[in-house]
């Protein structure tokens, strides 16, 4: 169960005060609600009765009783409903069935790849969905929300990828439509590097307002939290690191057109070139994470190199963001401590002493459970939001 009791770094949803207490899982009483909301009893009574009738709510033990007969207690009830998240990346793709609390009752993975269009990809995460509800013994209406993540500029409004780099296929697909021609609730997306900050600080950072999280896999993309909100930027691309231009690789071409790109510089695919340029046998990022843990020298250095063009790259980023913890994940986090160190090798050394003094450059907390967790994040903060709490109470 992730910590939920500081609020969602996806923003305030203007649900009742009365809710937002009772979201923290924490059992209050009738009284103790209306002094913390101000509300009067009556209304206090009358709201919990209909989250009561919703499942949503339920009565846990009676408190300590002041004299006379103790009081009843109600807490928010995390299995009331169930959401889907999906990390759907690039040469991967994972569902899974939470609770409101995010914790993972069942889960799916498989290789996939996202080239091979929006309908198949959709169409293999709906019916592992399926399969998934069904083994769980539970009922698919009783699932509130799907979030999900895809390797690409996603227009938030309308949930659709934007000229998607490597997403054949998906540009401007109505995602949230299609998928909820299988599955009549409310569907969220978002880009996969946005969802992985999301699962990241509700997993191992609640308490951090400043954070930056760093994919570092087929791709490079950072997500931005700051002041305990996620940044999308006007067009939705705010931490896109891949595509800005590092020096030490001005001649070297990027697929998205330019030269000297980050991400064709220090992704897995762009080191697995630079060693095999070496005459090494390393085809892909992953090849590069088995020579790493043989001990192989030259892609050990070549995996710390990446991490000082890495670090080039957030050594601008903390000055402008001034992140209290940068976290990195991926594939390529799996080389360890090798990445990191190239990253913290720039950014403790270019960057100002003040900025630096509280920075946390870290190996992600959540792992490769980042994406589906803030997949979770993302569809319980709509599952309870006022319009969610609206929908589930009209079905």
């Amino acid at each position: 169960m992730v910590d939920i009791s500081r609020g969602s770094a996806l923003g305030v949803t203007g649900a009742s005060e009365l809710f937002q207490l009772l979201r923290d899982g924490a059992p209050r009483t009738r009284a103790s609600l209306a002094a913390s909301t101000g509300l009067a009893r009556s209304t206090i009574a009358a709201r919990v009765d209909e989250l009561m009738q919703l499942g949503l709510v339920s009565p846990v033990a009676d408190a300590v009783s002041t004299g006379g007969r103790p009081p009843s207690q109600f807490a928010l009830n995390p299995g009331a409903r169930l959401v889907l998240a999906a990390d759907l990346g690039a040469s991967h793709a994972t569902v899974a069935v939470t609770d409101l609390s995010g914790t993972v009752l069942a889960e799916h993975s498989e290789e996939m790849d996202i080239a091979r269009g929006p309908e198949a990809v959709l169409g293999w995460m709906v019916d592992a969905a399926h399969e998934l509800i069904d083994g769980l013994g539970r009922d698919r209406s009783d699932v509130a929300a799907i979030g999900i993540g895809v390797p690409g500029p996603v227009e938030h409004d309308t949930g659709r990828p934007v000229n998607p780099p490597i997403m054949p296929g998906w540009d401007r697909f109505d995602v949230p439509g299609w998928v909820q021609q299988h599955l009549e609730v409310p569907v969220l997306v978002d880009n996969d590097v946005n969802i992985m900050a999301l699962g990241e600080r509700a997993l191992a950072w609640p308490q951090v307002e400043h954070l930056v999280f760093v994919k570092v896999a087929t791709g490079i993309g950072s997500g931005i939290i700051s002041g305990g909100l996620l940044q999308r930027g006007a067009q939705g691309i705010a931490g896109d690191l891949g595509h800005v231009r590092v020096p030490r690789g001005a001649d070297v071409p990027c697929h998205c057109g330019n030269r000297g790109c980050l991400e064709a510089l220090a992704s897995g695919p762009a080191v697995a070139r630079a060693l095999r340029e070496q005459g090494i046998d390393a085809r892909s990022g992953s090849d590069v994470i088995e020579l790493v843990k043989r001990g192989d020298l030259d892609a050990i250095q070549a995996v710390r190199q990446a991490g000082r063009d890495i670090g080039e790259v957030l050594t601008a980023c903390v000055s402008l963001v001034n992140p209290s913890v940068i976290a990195i994940g991926g594939s390529m986090a799996r080389a360890g401590e090798h990445l990191i160190a190239g990253v913290r090798e720039v950014v403790y050394t270019r960057s100002m002493p003040l900025a630096t003094e509280h920075l946390a450059i870290v190996q992600s907390a959540a792992a490769e459970n980042a994406a589906v967790l803030g997949a979770a994040m993302l569809a319980i903060h709509h599952a309870l939001s006022p319009e969610g709490i609206v929908a589930l109470a009209s079905r």
